[in-house]
């Protein structure tokens, strides 16, 4: 019987039924364990590990800001239910039994691993309960000349109402006993943190004997917050943060003028609706409720914090300690081949793959200085999403510009966390001469493409930089990501049309090799995952290898069901959340889903299909999610040249199937299991192996 066959007198599984999907936050949640047990690994280096906690926390604080957010903002305005079919209010229960697992296994290991393990290297971060006389005189002063002038504490009475309080500022909520100047009787009191000084402090050597030695600023300002209260008596002090549902809202139908609407929108993100508080363990319930009441929060937003609240901002230990090993060993780029003095006349011989971080990301930067520089280039046009502080590429882009160069630049003002980053770099570039488009209404540009067009001869070249990631130096060393460079006419044509679309002078168009969003990728997906099935049906096979960050998409997770009934052989890896459930017997039992967390973020998307024997592999912006696939503007590229392409099948694909040391398959229930070798088999790690492979 063939695997699409049903028994008789049974029905087929109903492909859209709810328990055939996981739902997409908890899945976010399962990823943060996954970065977590690279903290745990002793493999790791010391500091490294301390580092992937603080990710884990920083991870949390951003799942809470948007994906919680939007389940709290779907419980109060309503909506279609998610194809898992969980509510809005069981999705918060769910959520918070499974963050509050998180958080509990984070402060465990945090104080009863980490913390003595990092104290035996002799780097130090202070309790309260142990500093000695003399670290406590020096921390005192230093509270009194640093913090003591720059703290205003609030009192909550009819005439202080409760502050307002800052997205994750450090807070603390101090309980009052006595009268006070002025004849009113203790109470409450806040007392926020500055967020002028340091979270961490650096104790002096011949203070505190260590030469790596330090005390959160929470430490401080909880052991010494009396003395802003001189004649009453502190009966307790218990930090506290709020998490602030942080995704913005404009309505593009509606401004005049993105820009503007969007600084207006920033300037009230700190305090937006409350979606998390973080308290200290220790704090009465009778507090909790007053803070809950106060951010219009229930029972299911608390987590009690045994430890700091704000636990992520050790991760500046990291740059304070100057210990090589307990680090990463430091490496060097492989070169790519490509002619940093002439890298027009190597492409128009062949196109150039880069693989970041192994590759140098300095060769896009070298192409685009030789373009502002070179007296035949007329034209250069590029998007940017994300960019860094004191990006070389808006250096070249604005030397072109005045170097008498048509440089027109997409940027993506609603790109989430940077949008005031980018509307000051969409200023700079429009002063320094720059044309600058912000892109489709009601469409994020998350594609990533550079257009050079230079004159040769009679006629005009193009070359294309076409890539997974942005357009940043600083995520180039620390995720991986695929990068083309190209002169191929028609992948080089299908740039020029995206880019005339984007400033929306260009009609529906047909495009030659790509495919985009929202227009062709989807379909596109669908078509070759439908043909895999075919191909399965007839015997012929049927196989799809795809890399991702992450995968919702309902439609595209049924085509891969009935492709996997039909029998065709699907895997997957997919860093982050993923709602398709693998191993359900009659529905999936033909796909696997793996997950690679090492020492780089795994960025790049990269999509292979068998077809037949004629293996067709794609390079992408977009993950196979649904606002990837219909809401944003995105671009998914062949790569044409077949050396190339077995490169990119070796590295990006086989490579990540073979890893037993960072890989964890995806259960049907939705959990994880870590990959470990198998009896006789050698430990391989895809990123080990492509650093020794690519870089010097």
């Amino acid at each position: 019987m063939s695997p699409d066959s049903p028994e008789a007198g049974t029905s087929p599984p109903d492909l859209h039924a709810p328990e055939l999907y996981l739902n997409r936050e908890l899945s976010q949640l399962e990823f943060n364990f996954r970065v977590l047990a690279q903290a745990k690994d002793p493999r790791v280096p010391l500091l490294e590990r301390l580092r992937y906690l603080c990710i884990s926390c920083t991870n949390l604080d951003e799942f809470f800001e948007i994906r919680a957010a939007t389940v709290r903002t779907a419980l109060q305005f309503g909506g279609p239910l998610p194809p898992d079919g969980i509510p809005p209010s069981r999705a918060l229960e769910l959520i918070h039994d499974k963050a509050a697992e998180l958080v509990a296994e984070q402060y465990r290991y945090w104080n009863e691993c980490l913390r003595p393990e990092l104290n035996g290297a002799g780097i130090r971060i202070l309790a309260h309960s142990s500093w000695n006389a003399r670290q406590r005189k020096w921390l005192h002063r230093y509270f009194r000349d640093e913090l003591l002038p720059v703290l205003s504490p609030l009192g909550l009475d009819p005439v202080h109402p409760f502050p307002r309080i800052l997205n994750k500022s450090l807070n603390v909520v101090v309980v009052l006993e006595g009268k006070d100047a002025f004849g009113r009787n203790g109470g409450m009191a806040i007392v926020r943190a500055p967020r002028s000084l340091p979270r961490i402090i650096q104790l002096p050597p011949e203070i505190s004997g260590g030469e790596h030695d330090f005390v959160l600023l929470s430490a401080v300002l909880t052991a010494f917050v009396d003395d802003l209260f001189t004649g009453m008596r502190v009966k307790g002090a218990y930090q506290f943060r709020v998490t602030r549902n942080s995704e913005l809202f404009v309505d593009e139908e509606e401004v005049e003028n993105l820009a503007s609407a969007l600084k207006d929108e920033l300037a009230s993100r700190g305090f937006r609706p409350a979606v998390r508080l973080e308290i200290a363990e220790h704090c009465p319930k009778p507090i909790v409720r007053t803070l809950l009441q106060n951010f219009g929060l229930t029972e299911n937003a608390v987590y009690r914090i045994n430890g700091p609240v704000n636990i992520n901002r050790v991760t500046q230990v990291y740059d304070l300690v100057d210990r090589p090993d307990l680090k990463f060993p430091a490496f060097k780029p492989g070169a790519v081949a490509l002619d940093a003095e002439a890298p027009f006349e190597t492409l128009r011989q062949r196109d150039v793959l880069l693989h970041h971080p192994y590759q140098s990301f300095q060769s896009v930067l070298d192409l685009l200085q030789h373009a502002a520089h070179d007296p035949d280039v007329l034209a250069i046009k590029q998007t940017l999403y994300r960019t860094g502080k004191d990006s070389k590429i808006i250096d070249h882009l604005i030397t072109a510009a005045r170097n008498g160069k048509d440089v027109t630049v997409v940027v993506e003002l609603r790109a989430r966390f940077d949008e005031e980053a980018n509307i000051r770099l969409a200023d700079q570039l429009q002063e320094a001469g720059v044309q600058v488009m912000y892109g489709v209404v009601g469409y994020k540009t998350h594609a990533k493409m550079m257009l050079i067009v230079r004159r040769e001869g009679k006629k005009l070249q193009r070359y294309v930089h076409l890539g997974t990631g942005n357009y940043h130096a600083g995520t180039a060393r620390a995720y991986t990501d695929i990068g083309l460079m190209s002169s191929d006419p028609d992948i080089a044509a299908d740039v020029h049309d995206i880019f005339q679309q984007l400033s929306g002078l260009a009609p529906s168009i047909k495009l030659r090799r790509m495919m985009q969003s929202p227009f062709t990728l989807h379909k596109g997906i669908l078509m070759r995952i439908e043909r895999e099935a075919k191909l399965a049906r007839a015997g012929k096979g049927g196989h799809i290898i795809a890399k991702m960050n992450a995968l919702n998409e309902a439609s595209v997770i049924r085509a891969l069901y009935e492709a996997s009934q039909a029998g065709a052989k699907i895997e997957l890896i997919v860093r982050g959340a993923c709602c398709l459930r693998p191993g359900v017997p009659g529905v999936s039992e033909n796909i696997t889903v793996r997950s690679v967390v090492g020492r780089f973020l795994e960025h790049s998307r990269v999509y292979w299909f068998g077809n037949g024997g004629k293996p067709e592999i794609f390079c992408s912006s977009a993950d196979w999610m649904e606002r990837n696939l219909l809401r944003r503007v995105e671009t998914c590229f062949p790569i044409i040249d077949p050396r190339l392409a077995e490169r990119v099948y070796d590295e990006e694909l086989a490579n990540y199937l073979a890893d037993n040391q960072q890989a964890w398959e995806l259960r049907e229930d939705g959990s994880y299991d870590h990959v470990s070798p198998a009896e006789g088999e050698m430990p391989y790690s895809a990123q080990g192996a492509l650093l020794a492979k690519l870089c010097g």
